[in-house]
């Protein structure tokens, strides 16, 4: 069986520092077994999701369909093959006998629709035209994937950190009850210390088993968009700083896959509308056959073209014509509001961020400090006799309860982070689009 891994292709698997293509964890094929004890990074989950995703490659099989359509629709329609016989008698000593009568004719000819360079030009231009807005839905598969995927990876090493925590805690009271039993012994401690510590290691072990529950439900969150099974996630959550606030409009236009989408909306409705407009001038029809008559006749040949007439052309070719520059009308104002949206987006995201920075690092300096300095008074209290092993657990539970707020904290803004550094794309993977 393959390696779920291979050897993938080196893409840029970060907006903010490009990928290093897995090099220390996916260099070699390895088999599945190997695999799945592997660690991953951020940078490798995202390549991992962007080389194996489904969405991605329906996406660019949508953009393969469309190439195929462009390359016909600058094509001349398909030569008619016509034949028959004219003038064949059905009454008389001559019914339905050919050869017999002069103006009785076996035909066959060739019937070709004729379109100008110009039309067959401006069709193929539309095509191409609907093959670029099927690439910015491809641009769009790409930044579904890139966020879901980072944001699945942060709740996973989020949650990781956060059963290490739990871990530690009970360590301590596994320790410190170790203790205390040992006390009681010796006539040192009493049984309702004992007991106590007993009844909050028993909480802390079940908080642990949630704590286990929940990171191994994120990483099966993760192994949905990596498309293999990731049994642990290693490394430190990027700074939550973006560069995305800082791009300028025209930079943005081109990264940002709802606007390239809705760019494209105009470039297809003007291309569209230019096709309409071409359609005033109807298509002519040649046609030419060659009739065989009887021995003793002569065969012949006929020549012919057919011209449609627009007679009502007002209502018709303008109106399909004024319909499609409506259309384009539309594409614009879609656009402008597009535009205002993501822009509103990424100032409200940005906000939201530079919020989340403050309140870490408020917290940071108070909560967890004070929550600190509680355990220690505790932990001397309880060595020097005047405190319970009851209030010590107590304050390193009130410790590890601050820490978590804080990794908390850090998690919705590592969040807000992503949502606003992954909905752009790569420029070089933009550019190659």
């Amino acid at each position: 069986m393959n390696s779920p891994i291979g050897k993938p292709q080196c893409r840029l698997a970060s907006l903010r520092a490009p990928s290093i293509c897995a090099a220390l964890f996916f260099s070699l094929a390895s088999p599945v077994g190997y695999a799945q004890e592997v660690a991953v990074t951020l940078d490798a989950a995202l390549q991992l999701a962007t080389d194996r995703s489904a969405g991605m490659q329906a996406a660019q099989a949508s953009v393969r369909a469309s190439s195929e359509a462009a390359v016909k629709a600058g094509q001349l329609p398909d030569p008619m093959l016509k034949a028959g016989v004219d003038n064949l008698p059905v009454t008389g000593p001559q019914k339905f006998t050919v050869g017999q009568d002069f103006m009785t004719m076996r035909r066959i000819g060739i019937e070709q629709e004729w379109v100008s360079s110009e039309k067959r030009h401006l069709r193929s231009s539309l095509a191409d035209e609907t093959v670029s807005r099927e690439r910015a839905g491809y641009l769009a598969q790409v930044t579904n994937v890139r966020q879901q995927t980072a944001s699945a990876w942060l709740n996973a090493i989020y949650a990781k950190k956060a059963l290490s925590l739990q871990q530690a805690l009970l360590d301590h009271m596994s320790h410190e009850l170790a203790a205390t039993k040992a006390s009681y012994r010796g006539a040192k401690a009493t049984a309702f210390d004992v007991v106590q510590g007993q009844a909050m290691l028993a909480q802390t072990q079940d908080q642990l088993l949630k704590a286990q529950q929940t990171y191994q439900t994120a990483l099966i969150g993760l192994s949905r968009w990596t498309a293999f099974t990731v049994s642990d996630v290693t490394g430190e959550p990027p700074a939550p700083e973006s560069y995305v606030p800082s791009l300028p409009p025209e930079e943005l236009q081109r990264v940002q896959p709802a606007l390239v989408a809705a760019s494209g909306d105009i470039t297809v409705a003007d291309a569209d509308t230019a096709v309409a407009n071409s359609e005033r001038s109807p298509n002519w029809t040649w046609e030419i056959a060659y009739q065989q008559r009887g021995g003793a006749y002569s065969n012949m040949v006929s020549v012919g073209v057919s011209i449609p007439l627009p007679l009502n052309r007002k209502n018709r070719q303008d109106r399909d014509a004024a319909e499609k520059a409506e259309l384009g009308t539309k594409a614009r104002l879609l656009y402008e509001d597009a535009l205002r949206q993501v822009q509103a987006d990424i100032r409200t995201e940005s906000a939201t961020l530079a919020s989340g920075r403050e309140r870490i690092a408020n917290l940071t300096q108070s909560l967890l400090p004070a929550a600190d300095q509680r355990v220690g008074l505790a932990t001397a209290a309880y060595k020097g006799g005047t405190g319970s092993l009851a209030d010590t657990f107590a304050a390193r539970r009130a410790q590890l309860e601050a820490q978590l707020q804080v990794l908390d904290l850090r998690r919705e803004v590592s969040q807000t982070w992503a949502q606003l550094e992954y909905q752009v794309v790569p420029p070089t993977m933009a550019a190659a689009q």
